[in-house]
Parts: C-alpha cells; structure tokens; sequence
C-alpha cells in the first residue's frame, strides 16, 4: 500500500526546471555540440561564454544533457538542471583499498552551467549524496576522486543516504564479489518547491526521490532487483524493503530501458537480497 501512494504521486509529478540563465537558451534553441572548444547552438550560432568545451566531444551531447565518462563509471548531466539524471557503473570484484577523498570539486572540464555552482556542505539536513558510491571503485584512486565531483553528488536526505540508500549500496558491495553487476540509477525530480533549499546556493532543486537497478548474471542465471527510494528522512535502512519495484515500473516512469530480459522485468523480490554472513562492506 505504501509503494502503491508512493508510485501514485510520482507518476503525478511533472518536471520543472530552474530560472537560472543557460549557455544556448532562448532562441538558440539549446546546445548542439562543441567546436574549437566553444560551444555551438542548435540554431548555428556560437555561445562566447566562459564555460569549458574540452572533452565535450567525447561525451553524448543530447539537447542540453551530456554523458560523462569518468574512470569506472558514467554520468548523464541535465544542463537545465545543473546535475546528473542518471548513473551507470559495473561493480566488479572487490581488490582495493584505496581511502576515500575528503575533498569535493566541480569539474573543470565540464561547463559551468551543466553543474552546481557550489562545492559546500547542503546543510539543512541534506548531505552532499553520491550518486555512484566511492567505495564501489576502491581499486583506483583517480575513480574514487572522480566520484567526488559535483557532478555525482545531489541533495540527498540524511537519513536516506545514510539508511535506505546505504542498504542498496551494501548489498552491491556484498555481491560484487559473488559475480559482476551493472548498476543503473537516477533521479526523479518531481516538482515540490517546499524542499528546494539549495537553488540560491547551489543552483539545483531537491530531487523527490533515486531509483536503482542492480543486474546480476546472464541468460539463465540474469536476476534483477529495483527500487525507487524516496528523498525523505523517513527512507531508513528498515524501509527499503516498502521501495522495492518491478523494472517495467522504472521504465514506465522514467522512459529508460534496461537492459534485461523482459521477463525479468516484471519480477518484483518479496524481499530486498539478504547481505551474505561475514560481507565485508568496507
């Protein structure tokens, strides 16, 4: 029942965007590409502002969204929005320790308007949430300063990240190490002004709530579990269990499709997957 209110509100969200000024807007009709490290409008003319193009030809350039390849893991950022929409990684074999960056960044190889304005703490009880996990990349230490970057961090309830986020986190941590997994994740955005705390400081809205879908296996053996995990103090680690979905629910929503079998798709596990005895989660 809890689910069911909760995918009701969702599928009634609509996206908004924020009033902030944006390289190629009007009617320039959005960002093409970039050339000679400018950036060049849909309507063919050439925006002279400041943001850096470097790179940007490496990466998908889809109307005002761009795909980041970082080490291990991609990124899509929302230029509109000024943060990342989607995740994807593979989890391999855990065969590192390399620690943790204390220190976050912006981009420099990304434009300035494609991401927040802000490195500092969201306070408000909001912590600075990674969207793909450092720990999930402890064998480099490139790819775990790369997850650091702004540009895979979003406003995310503490008890959220900490609780019901965390869980899924640890239960990719725990199975990577039985066989690899592709993750696959986002962000629903919604459109409830009442918890946008960050616009002035940071540029962006709060998200409504994350999505996830970890694939294990192949043919036979593919398994697939889903959640969408609402951005709210109250997504505890006890509660993952109530966001638990179909991935055909997913990509209903959100309009992505997953790669997995169809079958697979309208399986939803009673339970979360159960972390194994003796899991190292560190």
């Amino acid at each position: 029942m809890v689910m069911t209110k909760i995918l009701y509100i969702f599928l009634l969200l609509s996206f908004s965007h924020i009033a902030i000024s944006q390289p190629c807007n009007g009617q320039n009709e959005g960002i093409d590409k970039c050339e000679n490290s400018r950036l060049i409008c849909k309507n063919g003319s050439v925006n002279y502002s400041k943001n850096n193009c470097k790179h940007l030809n490496n990466n998908k350039l889809y109307n005002n969204t761009i795909k980041v390849d970082y080490e291990g893991f991609s990124v899509w950022l929302d230029c509109q929005r000024h943060g990342a929409i989607k995740f994807q990684y593979n989890a391999q074999h855990d065969t590192g320790h390399f620690p943790r960056a204390n220190k976050f960044s912006l981009d420099a190889q990304m434009p300035k308007n494609c991401q927040q304005m802000s490195t500092h703490a969201y306070g408000n009880h909001y912590d600075r949430g990674h969207l793909v996990p450092a720990n999930h990349l402890d064998s480099s230490a490139s790819a775990i300063k790369a997850t650091n970057n702004m540009t895979n961090i979003l406003p995310q309830a503490a008890n959220m990240n900490r609780g019901a986020w965390m869980v899924t986190e640890e239960i990719t941590e725990c199975y990577r190490d039985i066989s690899e997994l592709l993750i696959i994740g986002g962000v629903i955005w919604g459109n409830n002004p009442k918890d946008d705390f960050f616009v002035k400081s940071h540029g962006i809205t709060t998200p409504d709530a994350f999505w996830k879908v970890i694939v294990r296996g192949s043919g036979q053996d593919e398994q697939a579990i889903a959640w969408i995990v609402p951005n709210s103090n109250e997504a505890t680690h006890d509660q993952l269990d109530n966001y638990l979905v179909t991935v055909r629910e997913i990509e209903a929503l959100t309009g992505e499709k997953i790669p997995v079998a169809d079958y697979i798709k309208e399986i939803k596990p009673s339970t979360s997957w159960l972390i194994p005895i003796g899991c190292n989660k560190g």
